[in-house]
């Protein structure tokens, strides 16, 4: 039996979303319990050119959204990258969850080969669905989940590979 399109994205944004979500709890705790304001938390950054926490939470849910939007036709909910607490992050990743789950599989049929052509700035690429899922939507998915992992971990947030992996359920 071969991977579906939806079986290959759905599931790995689901799951990385709610470690994420797990995540950010974990930074919150950590800031209420040596007594960070969380606006340093959500502000850190990994190097000075790179996005802040707040940033790279708000990116992983556009990726997974606009992943699934440009693969399945469906128009991707908007959300406004105001977000300043905690809290408000998990809600966007909530928010993201349930866009994701409100999907059937029947929506990605042909999806594989849908054309998807990204254009930003200078950079123009063009992709089979499947390729675009595999090349670049899930690496760059996975790439601002590690960056924030990375980030929380940097400020002290206790936190290992097990907490970025998840349950494994």
């Amino acid at each position: 039996m071969s991977l579906t399109m939806y079986q290959a994205s759905i599931p790995a944004f689901v799951r990385a979303l709610n470690v994420l979500s797990a995540l950010l709890t974990k930074g919150e705790e950590h800031a209420a319990e040596h007594g960070i304001v969380p606006e340093i938390l959500l502000g850190a950054r990994l190097a000075d050119d790179m996005m802040p926490l707040t940033a790279q939470v708000q990116r992983v849910s556009d990726a997974a959204k606009l992943c699934i939007a440009r693969l399945t036709g469906v128009d991707a909910p908007k959300f406004e990258d105001n977000e300043t607490s905690f809290q408000q992050l998990r809600e966007r990743i909530a928010k993201t969850v349930a866009f994701l789950e409100g999907l059937s599989e029947a929506q990605f049929e042909g999806s594989d080969e849908r054309d998807v052509t990204l254009t930003f700035g200078a950079f123009s690429q063009s992709f089979t669905g499947q390729g675009y899922l595999l090349t670049f939507a899930l690496p760059n998915f996975y790439f601002h989940v590690t960056t924030a992992y990375g980030i929380l971990r940097a400020q002290g947030v206790k936190i290992g590979k097990l907490d970025f992996l998840g349950p494994f359920n």
